[in-house]
């Protein structure tokens, strides 16, 4: 229970709503009760009236509530028959009916509005809270488990926040006028009337401590479940490439079958429950019938039938609020288990934040890494070692290496997607880590090696990252990435729906709006991280030619595993296990003869061949 303490500032929000929603709970519920003292009161009126066998008037007349007093001293004491009084006490229990009906409406409307407006902010406060963590928290978290938090367990949860609270209100509130009413009626048959009830609590306690644990269990399964589905859509072209639909079905029956063990085992523990609380509730109206039977029959307790009767329907009113606390229990369970996961994930705080007073500097262009070192933390790699790095303002520098060399965590380092462990990083002499996280990513373009297009229109995945933009820069954007042709070719041209990531584009087509995205910003520095993998020969000689005239004055980082001998790169870097091994001109290291020379003379052979 603890769990659900992080929904305080929600219902402080919505006090007003909560508050007035719980008085409409009370007054529905008030209404209610009235029904029993009116008709006790028919029923021993019209026995004292007619003067039926067996009647004894009470030697105290019952205390009934103030408005039910008043109710009987008007028509008692008017010129009505039998009949009349009769219609006119089924007109009230009908009004009263209606009153009830009516606040119970009203309850609805606050409460039940309460919990939707409750849930919009809490996934709200979920997807800000996505967006504030690092990459680090993404590498260690699946899809389908953070899609599960924000959906399912937050449904979950607004099951609390409001048929759980607006239930636990009216048991509250039908409890206590019900006993208060009771009590004031006849003490000793109430108490014996209420004898099963702590057998109830007890029941109660023992079952949700089960019902608990069994809601975590088939919360984190059906996380599982959830990733298992989204891995599967998202890859269904390498499942069907490789032939794996059995094998994919398989892994997602066994997931499957242990999620619907979970749950129907947690179901027959409800079905066990529930109606044990409806057996419960059945003694009391038999103890009633019962006792008040005997009580009525020998006379010796000032009970009447009138009393019965309205004891019976006191029980009956009792009896979906009281087997609701089942329902109520086992819907805060869930909601705990299902809030102690939001809050888990809540509780991750990003380790990349903004600095105390950070700098919104205007940026030049010039990089300098000073004996940066880099471990990645989930993994251990040492991705980077003591990489020391000079780049001027508008120069246009190539880091070349190998594969698993440490050229894409420069980028990502720059991008302060993470922070060097050792040394550090400036631009314009600033560190970057001075620099607001807002400020520094907007005024660097980025082309990452893994390409992401959302689904919709080439226009508006094309303008991505911009406040305002328009047809004629997304196509000069188009046209220096060497994509415009194509785009051209489509059915709607720019207005084209791009499917989920990109699918309905070639692996060449998406990389090349990936560049248009980033040219479009027309920053000062940009960073292609092994942009060009995709596209042919001469597809890459024509995007290098438009983006040497594009980067006239900007500075440029091109992480490549190729070599771009048609571009003039101000330095060329060449990277080995996170170490610069060669650093200079192209002419400078093709005269080294080393690692450079040697990787520029397999391409050329391979190009030769082509």
């Amino acid at each position: 229970m603890k769990q659900l303490r992080a929904l305080n500032k929600y219902f402080w929000k919505y006090k007003t709503r909560l508050s007035i929603g719980i008085l409409f709970v009370f007054l529905s519920n008030y209404f209610n009760v009235l029904s029993p003292q009116v008709t006790g009161f028919v029923i021993d009126f019209v026995q004292r009236s007619l003067n039926l066998a067996g009647y004894s008037a009470p030697k105290t007349p019952p205390n009934y509530d103030v408005l039910v007093q008043k109710f009987i001293y008007k028509i008692e004491y008017s010129n009505f028959n039998v009949t009349t009084i009769v219609a006119l006490c089924g007109i009230t229990i009908l009004v009263l009916a209606l009153l009830r009906g009516f606040f119970l409406f009203l309850m609805r409307q606050t409460v039940i509005v309460m919990s939707r407006l409750i849930e919009f902010d809490q996934k709200n406060e979920i997807y800000q809270h996505y967006q504030k963590l690092d990459t680090a928290f993404f590498k260690s978290h699946n899809t389908g488990d953070l899609m599960n938090r924000i959906s399912e367990d937050v449904s979950r949860v607004r099951m609390f926040t409001g048929p759980a609270i607006m239930y636990l209100a009216n048991l509250v509130a039908v409890i206590s006028l019900s006993v208060f009413f009771m009590l004031k009626r006849n003490a000793e048959l109430t108490l014996y009337v209420l004898a099963p009830l702590p057998l109830l609590a007890i029941t109660i306690y023992f079952v949700n401590n089960i019902i608990n644990k069994k809601s975590e269990r088939i919360q984190a399964l059906l996380s599982d479940l959830t990733t298992n589905a989204q891995e599967s859509y998202s890859g269904i072209r390498v499942i069907k490439s490789f032939v794996q639909e059995k094998a994919m079905l398989g892994f997602f029956k066994k997931n499957s079958e242990e999620y619907r063990k979970n749950a129907i085992g947690l179901a027959k523990v409800e079905a066990i429950y529930f109606p044990s609380i409806t057996l419960l509730i059945g003694l009391s109206t038999l103890l009633t019938i019962m006792i008040g039977g005997l009580y009525y029959i020998y006379g010796n307790r000032n009970i009447g039938i009138d009393a019965i009767v309205e004891f019976v329907m006191y029980v009956n009113m009792l009896t979906f609020p009281v087997s609701a606390i089942g329902l109520t229990a086992s819907m805060i369970q869930r909601a705990a288990a299902s809030q102690k996961r939001i809050n888990e994930f809540l509780q991750n705080e990003p380790t990349i934040h903004d600095p105390a007073s950070p700098e919104n500097i205007h940026l030049q262009g010039k990089v300098s890494f000073e004996n940066v070192n880099f471990i990645y933390p989930h993994t251990g790699i040492h991705a980077l070692k003591n990489f020391c790095l000079e780049i001027n303002k508008g120069e246009k520098v190539a880091i070349v290496g190998r594969t698993g060399s440490g050229k894409s965590t420069i980028a990502q380092l720059l991008l302060r997607m993470y922070d060097p462990t050792n040394g550090s990083i400036k631009l314009d002499d600033t560190d970057i880590r001075q620099i607001g996280l807002k400020t520094l990513r907007e005024q660097i373009s980025y082309v990452p090696q893994d390409v992401f297009l959302f689904s919709d229109t080439v226009e508006n995945n094309i303008l991505f990252g911009m406040k305002k933009g328009d047809r004629e820069a997304v196509t000069r954007a188009a046209r220096q990435a060497s994509v415009e042709k194509e785009i051209h070719s489509f059915s709607m041209q720019y207005d084209t729906m791009i499917g989920e990531r990109g699918v309905t584009l070639s692996g060449g087509q998406k990389q090349r709006i990936s560049i248009a995205r980033a040219l479009i910003k027309d920053p000062n520095l940009v960073i292609f991280d092994d942009c060009l993998s995709a596209v042919d020969v001469r597809t890459e000689q024509e995007i290098i030619g438009s983006l040497y005239e594009y980067l006239q004055n900007k500075t440029a980082i091109i992480i490549t595993h190729r070599i771009f001998s048609l571009f003039n790169f101000d330095k060329i870097v060449v990277l080995e296990e996170g170490e610069i091994v060669e650093q200079g001109t192209h002419r400078d290291l093709i005269a080294a003869n080393g690692y450079y020379a040697g990787l520029y003379a397999r391409q050329q052979e391979q190009e030769n061949d082509y």
